[in-house]
């Protein structure tokens, strides 16, 4: 009905006008010719000129150039291929038939292509970055139509990434959204676990920015690395931490006046375990069957499960001995030792005189020595006396040493600048 509405309309209307154009015309004579004049006809001559044809710049058969594309989901060899312009067939029963390039007969989302064509459509080169990292690369014979594949596997590119995010559900989900890695993900709650508990203390409307490292093989990213500075907004209460490394290879996370965010060590060398037996001064050994002091900690856990340094240090004893079976010991300054009990293996570099950071994995789960299945036996003590590890005063980590000061400053302060660059932005509801 509105349409046929809107047509009656515009009919009355394109007839009105039509009236209103003939009456002006009648006024316009009326007013341009006295009543009884005739007009002597007008001369005409007729005049043809040949003009020339505007020129057309045709792109030349060996005009070459760039295209790239990135996999979507549902995408095929030869539909990415049509997207890049390409128009040749010989080429596209090479890149599925032959062997040593494989991985693009399986493209994964997100994968880059990259093509030179020629004016006629036909292929010269493709690249394209693997998910390890690996270059492959195929050419076209110089005068012949047939293609030359390689793979290499170039160093990479290194560079920092910013992201920020508002948490709604969960802090991975929040992450994933925004395009953060896993592993910086995890680092980021291992980092700001001493403040926050990530299981039960999240609140809708938290949120995080995060700056961490990657490396980039031909504009692809192959791989996230460490954090360099990261914030947490808690109900309200912002946490801030920034990655210094000293001068002699260890690293920590500090605050903005440079004091640690972190304990100096960790209550568990493991990620995820249970307690299956605590520190003690009389219990049934479960090995010996006699009635001894435990003084130390026993963690379940499948064999192979990675077992991390508690603390920063060095490592004064990596080897076997009766009833510790594979055991790793640390030494953290002059007061405190950690040591790591009936492990299956060492982690790789793990010898006497190896410096380790506070993370890092000395060696795997196992049941040697004195036990009777799989576990993780850990021992602090504190002037070579055993301690309860889940009960005893854990000692701050230092700070950043007075003399480093100045230089930490000079690296947190444009780093504290992207950090509230990016928050802002979240909170203007941008990404």
């Amino acid at each position: 009905m509105r349409i046929l509405a809107q047509s009656g309309r515009s009919l009355r209307l394109a007839r009105l006008g039509v009236a209103v154009a003939l009456m002006l015309a009648g006024v316009i004579g009326a007013f341009g010719l006295a009543p009884d004049t005739t007009l002597e006809p007008v001369p005409t001559t007729r005049i043809v000129r040949e003009l020339a044809r505007p020129s057309v710049i045709d792109s030349p058969a060996d005009a070459r150039y760039w295209r790239e594309e990135e996999v979507h989901r549902g995408d095929t060899l030869g539909s990415v291929l049509a997207r890049l312009g390409v128009e040749d067939a010989g080429a596209q029963n090479y890149l599925r038939s032959d062997a040593s390039i494989r991985s693009l007969q399986a493209l994964k989302p997100g994968r880059l292509l990259r093509a030179l064509i020629d004016g006629d459509g036909r292929l010269m080169a493709l690249r394209s970055t693997a998910p390890g990292g690996e270059v492959l690369s195929v050419d076209r014979r110089q005068g012949v139509s047939s293609f030359v594949s390689s793979s290499a596997s170039p160093d990479p590119t290194l560079g920092l990434e910013v992201r920020a995010n508002e948490i709604r559900s969960s802090l991975f989900a929040a992450a994933d959204a925004v395009g953060v890695p896993d592993s910086v993900t995890s680092q980021l709650a291992d980092i700001f676990g001493g403040y926050v508990d990530f299981h039960h203390d999240l609140r809708t409307g938290d949120r995080f920015t995060v700056v961490y490292e990657t490396r980039r093989i031909e504009g692809t990213l192959v791989g996230a690395g460490k954090i360099v500075a990261a914030e947490f907004v808690n109900n309200g209460r912002a946490y801030r931490a920034f990655m210094w490394r000293t001068p002699d290879g260890s690293e920590g996370y500090y605050d903005e006046t440079g004091r640690s965010v972190r304990k100096s060590f960790l209550r568990s060398p493991l990620g995820f375990t249970r307690v299956t037996s605590g520190f003690s001064l009389a219990r049934l050994h479960p090995f010996l069957l006699a009635w001894h002091a435990h003084k130390g900690v026993d963690f379940a856990a499948p064999v192979g499960t990675p077992v991390h340094a508690a603390g920063t240090g060095i490592v004064i004893v990596a080897g076997q001995q009766t009833g510790y079976g594979n055991v790793v010991m640390l030494q953290h300054g002059a007061k405190y030792t950690t040591v790591y009990a009936h492990l299956s293996r060492f982690a790789t570099g793990i010898r006497r005189g190896t410096h380790v950071s506070q993370g890092d994995v000395i060696g795997y789960v196992g049941a040697t020595g004195w036990a009777t299945g799989p576990h993780l036996h850990y021992e602090f003590r504190v002037d070579n006396v055993q301690k309860d590890p889940l009960t005893v005063a854990l000692p701050d980590a230092q700070p950043v040493p007075a003399g480093q000061r100045a230089a930490y400053v000079d690296l947190m302060t444009p780093l504290a600048a992207e950090l509230s660059l990016a928050e802002g932005i979240v909170l203007a509801g941008g990404e």
